[in-house]
């Protein structure tokens, strides 16, 4: 547990803001999924920018409950917001790329963030806002996230902090006790469960982060999803030509 939360909670609240601040924007701008990381990262934002923050629920075949529990925590905080279904633009990107129905899960699920995040994007232009990512510690060490959708932003406030983290935050910042308790979930499809995709719990995994002790499976499987996701988590390769001339 964090000893220190009050502090470590007003430096995040002070980052964002001078982050916001030295890039020259008026405010920020993030994504309301109903989950714990997003509550947490709107608490703090709120509390940086409490008249130039924005929320966008951006249901795009989603379970009923989230957009229910976006707006449980953006009545609870006094946020404004905007919500853009974008179901349509969805059916209509797979339609127009030919979608037969029989492609993989992730492809297909995948387009979601990314839609959110283009949809983000354009609400930042139009405020000269900054986008603030909601992706933890944990998520970015197995590269639990969307290349180029939910990690495609301008800051993220949780990037040092694991998950277990981010729950002692979300009670500091009094997020409603439904959105704490829920299992954590990146809703690309029905009933799926971060813990499930990943094969690991939350606590095995933060722990290993924390302490570099685990089982063997754990061990395994958490430095299998680090290797893989690499890539996700640096600029694209460039070619460096070792015999050019000019």
């Amino acid at each position: 547990m964090m000893k220190n939360i009050d502090i470590v909670a007003k430096e995040l609240v002070e980052w964002i803001k001078k982050s916001v601040e030295e890039a020259g924007a008026k405010g920020v701008v993030l994504g309301i999924s109903g989950g714990v990381d997003s509550a947490v990262v709107a608490a703090a934002a709120k509390r940086a920018f409490k008249d130039s923050t924005l929320g966008i629920v951006m249901p795009c075949h989603s379970n009923p409950q989230d957009e229910k529990d976006a707006m449980l925590l953006i009545e609870s905080l006094g946020l404004d917001y905007k919500k853009v279904v974008l179901d349509d633009v969805y059916d209509t990107f797979l339609r127009t790329m030919g979608s037969t129905g029989d492609e993989s899960k992730l492809a297909t699920a995948n387009i979601k963030p990314r839609l959110r995040m283009m949809t983000l994007y354009y609400h930042a232009a139009l405020n000269n806002y900054l986008v603030l990512g909601t992706g933890n510690k944990s998520e970015l060490t197995v590269g639990y996230f969307t290349k180029h959708g939910d990690s495609g932003v301008d800051l993220l406030p949780l990037a040092s902090f694991v998950k277990h983290d981010v729950w002692e935050l979300a009670r500091y910042f009094n997020v409603p006790k439904e959105i704490i308790e829920k299992a954590p979930s990146a809703g690309l499809w029905e009933n799926q469960t971060d813990e499930k995709e990943m094969g690991i719990t939350y606590r095995e995994l933060d722990n290993y982060i924390l302490t570099g002790k685990a089982e063997e499976r754990v061990k395994k499987r958490v430095d299998d999803l680090f290797r893989k996701s690499q890539h996700k988590r640096e600029m694209a390769k460039m070619f460096v030509p070792t015999s050019i001339e000019r």
